[in-house]
């Protein structure tokens, strides 16, 4: 650890030489990343370079040049962000600086967003089978604690962003296959012309799984519709939908993952477990901007959401949701005397209810038995402020920002109305932060906020040995779980045209210290794991990237990620089906299912064979640490390393394009982990991470 922390000081002492050592040069400022690449899921317009924390954006190249099958190919070389997938893209657990990986199930603590409109529902759980990434221009990472903009996001926000920045009308047929049974196809279409933009694009998938009993199909639609009502005013309507059907495979012992890790968990197979989804979004936006010098913006989003999913384990679940929701902000740009600032002003409203309905299950159909029909309303409303203030005019700002949150839920029993139960949370949550410039492109920064993040419908289920004796639907004495975090870190970009090899150099480099109290943690009664506020803990973490251009067409990148987190304290407590408790002292145990230590590199050559032919190769190396996979630190998942390749052609000739690429992933065909299943009562933490497989891509597009 002291080795590798130090070669990154080394490297950072370096590079910041080099910054007080040279000249600065006045050059084409559209060279920097950090100077010119605009991100919206920090609620205004701003530049990475200006954003007082850790913010990272992936293009649509990047998207286009990664497998295709889940996130993990994205993510794996962002320092901070750590995924684990159990079915391809599905149940992925994406976790930021621990936030989100005590989720068995969905992703929690970082919000989601798709096109700046939340794909998490209002008590911060999400699942994406709505995303297609065929349909993404861009990706915006925010790391770090956003409780001070968003609902439930102390982990940071994801914002998955449709392709609406196209030049040109197109057509694109795109189709993908691979090992498994992988077909992918589909098209994207853009028409535009001078007053509007329209995107549409369809995707069908069907999946065999590496597992057994893990087979899965989805259709998924998208459009986008873009007028400009005027110079000033913008009008989106925004549709999604996703119908499909995933197979459940199970956790496994630790001697079945060792006897055979494809094989699925014999009474997932039984039940023939799956999860049937069908869900559907509108969305209208208008943004429009006023004022002498059009310095004032207010936009207002409303969207409505159908969900209905059939959940198939022990017993046969119909949920049934409906949601409704909106968002409205204005924004006011001025100068005071010689100095910028910026103010905004927001408010955010989702409303969700809808039945549930619970029926026996025989072999995987859906019995005459009705065992349980409740009512669940789970909202959220929340508005914030904040104000970036110049106090140093383009070196120094000033970040205040601060939002109050109120989330319902509300479970009534259709059956026995005796167990009608209702819960409130609400919290205010500011955050500090500031910025400074050292040149327009290349920055420091630092800051202070409190976190907030509710339980998820899934977690507030009631025990016989709660407060009211499990007479309720939900459990009276869970809590929030809050967080103080300090973060410190720098960021930059390096060009000196001068420079044969490394003449442009992206360089991030984060600190932070996260104090986590009442964090709700898994327990088990009766073989049933319910949720309850048990733990204190101190999370400390170093995030490192960096990206150069070796040499022309020749691209570096690396990531790594390092994490020590600890239960400050913690009484674990053990209930059995009698009602005895005991007590298990995990007080200094590692928080499971994250790694100490995360490294990614990505090495990517360009070539231009001619002017409409272009070659790339890339090759990837990941290592992940080993995981605790419970709270007691009893067992782990290996340590692992992964290799993979990817070769491809890009053409374009006369409005005409082909993308085709090829490749390998687990190259050494490394058995591994690839999810944890945190906290089994019996002992079912692990899952498989494919054996080495082959994908490939064949995109055909014309621009008319």
């Amino acid at each position: 650890m002291e080795k590798t922390i130090s070669f990154i000081v080394v490297i950072f002492a370096f590079i910041t030489g080099e910054i007080f050592s040279q000249e600065i040069m006045e050059v084409d400022t559209t060279i920097y990343e950090t100077q010119e690449i605009i991100i919206t899921g920090t609620r205004t317009l701003r530049k990475i370079i200006d954003i007082p924390y850790s913010v990272e954006r992936l293009d649509k190249k990047e998207i286009e040049r990664s497998s295709g099958i889940g996130i993990n190919s994205l993510f794996s070389s962002i320092p901070g962000i750590f995924t684990q997938s159990r079915y391809g893209n599905h149940d992925v657990r994406i976790s930021i600086r621990g936030f989100g990986s005590r989720s068995n199930t969905g992703i929690r603590g970082v919000r989601i967003l798709q096109d700046d409109i939340p794909e998490s529902e209002p008590d911060g759980q999400t699942r994406i089978e709505a995303i297609d990434f065929n349909a993404l221009g861009s990706i915006e990472i925010v790391k770090g604690n956003s409780s001070s903009l968003y609902t439930n996001a102390p982990g940071g926000v994801v914002n998955f962003k449709s392709d609406l920045g196209f030049g040109k009308t197109f057509l694109t047929l795109h189709n993908e296959f691979g090992s498994y049974g992988l077909r992918q196809n589909g098209l994207k279409t853009g028409i535009i012309t001078n007053d509007m933009r329209f995107l549409l694009s369809y995707s069908y998938r069907n999946y065999d799984g590496y597992r057994i009993h893990s087979q899965e199909y989805q259709n998924i639609v998208n459009s986008a519709l873009q007028t400009y009502m005027s110079n000033n005013t913008t009008v989106t309507i925004l549709l999604n939908s996703a119908i499909g059907l995933i197979k459940l495979p199970g956790s496994l012992k630790k001697s079945e993952y060792v006897l055979d890790p494809n094989m699925a968990n014999a009474q997932e197979v039984s039940r023939d477990s799956k999860r049937f989804s069908r869900k559907g979004r509108l969305a209208v936006r208008v943004n429009s901007f006023f004022g002498k010098h059009n310095n004032n913006e207010i936009e207002f989003t409303g969207y409505g959401a159908l969900k209905d999913f059939d959940r198939v384990a022990k017993t046969y679940r119909i949920f049934s949701r409906y949601g409704i929701g909106g968002s409205i902000r204005y924004i006011n740009r001025s100068e005071i005397g010689s100095l910028f600032n910026e103010f905004s002003l927001g408010s955010d409203v989702y409303y969700q209810t809808g039945p549930i309905s619970e029926y026996n299950n025989i072999n995987g159909t859906k019995g005459d038995q009705l065992v349980a029909q409740s009512d669940e309303t789970i909202s959220n409303f929340g508005f914030y402020f904040q104000d970036q203030i110049s106090i140093i005019k383009n070196k120094l700002d000033l970040l205040l920002t601060g939002r109050y949150d109120n989330v319902l839920f509300k479970s009534n029993d259709l059956l026995l109305a005796i167990k009608n139960s209702e819960r409130t949370f609400d919290k205010f949550t500011p955050k500090f932060a500031i910025n400074y410039k050292f040149t327009n492109m290349l920055a420091a920064y630092a800051s202070f906020g409190l976190g907030f993040d509710t339980p998820a419908g899934n977690e507030m289920d009631n025990f016989p040995f709660s407060g009211d004796d499990g007479q309720g639907l939900l459990n009276p004495d869970l809590k929030p779980q809050t967080s103080k975090n300090f973060e410190l870190g720098f960021k930059g970009n390096l060009f000196n045209e001068k420079r044969k090899y490394f003449n442009n150099i992206f360089l991030e480099l984060t600190g932070y210290y996260l104090i986590i109290d009442d964090e709700i943690v898994p327990f088990v009664v009766d073989n049933t794991v319910y949720y309850r506020n048990a733990a204190k803990t101190d999370r400390k973490g170093i995030e490192f990237g960096f990206k150069t251009e070796v040499v022309k067409g020749l691209t570096f990148r690396s990531a790594y990620t390092f994490n020590d987190f600890i239960y400050d304290t913690y009484n674990a407590l053990i209930i059995d089906a009698n009602g005895n408790q005991s007590t298990k002292i995990y007080n200094g145990n590692v928080v499971p299912s994250v790694p100490k230590h995360n490294i990614s590199v990505d090495l990517m050559y360009d070539y231009n064979f001619s002017k409409n032919v272009r070659g790339f190769v890339k090759g990837n190396y990941s290592y992940i640490d080993k995981m605790f996979v419970n709270d007691a630190n009893s067992e782990n998942a290996e340590s692992y390393i992964l290799l993979n390749s990817l070769v491809g052609v890009d053409v374009s000739y006369k409005g005409f394009s082909l993308l085709a690429n090829i490749g390998i992933n687990n190259i050494t065909d490394k058995q591994y982990v690839a999810f944890i299943n945190i906290n089994d009562a019996n002992g079912r933490y692990y899952e498989s991470g494919a054996k080495r497989n082959f994908f490939g891509t064949l995109n055909l597009g014309y621009n008319f």
